[in-house]
């Protein structure tokens, strides 16, 4: 597999130095991508820069997930209006595990194979720098010229700047181009890769290895996603989306990926799977002939929640979504867990009954129309059991009689109340 081909036909590649495809195609070559650790969790924001990881492992290279620990307490200028909140080294080590774990998902780092994937913490070696030494070894390097000329300086120091831009900074590129200069020497690491806004850092890497060695490092870097309304990807009107089960359910992940926009389906195929060129042009072609039935949103879907989570968690966000959509069974509502449940029916009403009462019986009529709030009258009640359009967990109540009994809490605590087709609420007993 040639890395930078796959690339280009995925619409990963947004720039590259010259030489580095011919390397690449030389010899077995160590590359590394930084990833910003001041959260637990990658933003799927990260994904891009962590499937350039990948797809560079699946064509035989070494990948090195970099975890910016000392960079984190710095805070990167580019495409930022301030700086970032700086983190002690107890909350970095935290998140580092954290990461590791999430990482793990999509880069082998444990079969003992010569390009399995390391992880590091520019930390590590930046902690020991005094600020002599590091003025002196790599400051005198690169001159405030070179510096002054990225963009992304440019755009903190330009007449429309609110916040100005502070030493700490201006000096991230050079904090940067020491990781890269450090990899060089220790893990023979000849490539940097990333995201277009890095170009910059990236760059500044290369030069402090070509003045300092006379060596010849590499880099290549990757458009940011965008999606096709002018929103930013991975945010939704909940907020962002994360890998992390805790912060994002594998229910509202896989919902995220099934409700993007066809134009962003064709985009986020190729770049957030592993899936090849044949398939999915097949897929897109499949796609475009109906595209009332979602193949396209459907599998991408499918992909990157069993990559993320697991195929287990994928069939699980599936049947969550039957039930929501109404075509479901009472036993797989039961099978739910709770965090799944809750995120099913995100927003639905909620009303709240003593256990007491559940655990002696109560009337179905009482419940409804008495204890809560959910029918207005009784006789609301009794004319919609007449109708065959009440349901509780699935099953239709047939009888004015039906007793409700703690017996039918879901996860020992819930009932799910169906009005019609679409109308849900939820009774919690307490």
């Amino acid at each position: 597999m040639n890395f930078v081909e796959e690339l280009r036909w995925r619409g990963m590649l947004h720039n590259i130095m010259p030489g580095t495809e011919a390397q690449l195609n030389n010899e077995v070559t160590t590359a590394y991508v930084g990833i910003d650790p001041t959260a637990k969790s990658l933003h799927i924001g990260h994904l891009t820069s962590v499937m350039l990881l990948k797809h560079f492992q699946r064509a035989g290279h070494k990948p090195i997930a970099l975890l910016g620990g000392a960079t984190g307490m710095i805070g990167d200028p580019s495409g930022k209006s301030k700086e970032r909140n700086l983190l002690d080294e107890k909350k970095l080590r935290e998140n580092e595990v954290a990461l590791k774990d999430q990482l793990s998902n999509f880069l082998d780092f444990h079969s003992g194979k010569e390009n399995a994937a390391e992880l590091v913490n520019n930390y590590d070696w930046m902690k020991n720098y005094t600020f002599l030494e590091f003025i002196r070894d790599i400051g005198k390097h690169i001159t405030v010229n070179y510096m002054m000329g990225k963009d992304s300086v440019k755009k903190r120091l330009g007449e429309d700047a609110v916040y100005g831009l502070s030493f700490t900074e201006f000096s991230y590129q050079l904090v940067q181009a020491t990781d890269f200069y450090h990899l060089y020497q220790t893990k023979n690491c000849k490539l940097q890769m990333g995201g277009s806004d890095q170009w910059g850092n990236i760059t500044t890497g290369t030069e402090l290895i070509r003045r300092k060695l006379g060596g010849e490092a590499y880099a290549l870097t990757c458009p940011l996603i965008t999606k096709s309304d002018g929103g930013k990807f991975g945010k939704t009107e909940e907020g962002n989306v994360w890998p992390d089960p805790e912060l994002t359910s594998p229910y509202k992940f896989y919902q995220f990926w099934l409700n993007v926009s066809d134009e962003d389906a064709e985009k986020h195929i190729r770049i957030f799977t592993v899936l090849p060129k044949e398939e999915i042009d097949e897929l897109i072609a499949k796609h475009r002939e109906a595209p009332h039935k979602r193949l396209l949103q459907q599998k991408l879907a499918e992909e990157v929640t069993v990559m993320v989570h697991s195929r287990e968690e994928y069939k699980r966000a599936v049947e969550a979504s039957k039930i929501l959509f109404g075509r479901s069974t009472t036993s797989e509502l039961k099978s739910l867990d709770e965090q799944t449940f809750l995120s099913v029916f995100e927003g639905v009403p909620v009303y709240e009954v003593p256990r007491g009462k559940l655990d002696s019986g109560i009337h179905v009529v009482d419940l409804l129309a008495g204890e809560t709030a959910v029918f207005g009258s009784k006789g609301e009640v009794k004319r919609l059991i007449k109708n065959g359009g009440l349901s509780i967990n699935k099953e239709k109540v047939g009888s004015m009689e039906t007793e409700v009994d703690s017996n039918q809490l879901l996860n020992d605590k819930y009932l799910l109340i169906q009005k019609g087709k679409k109308n849900y609420y939820i009774i919690k007993s307490y």
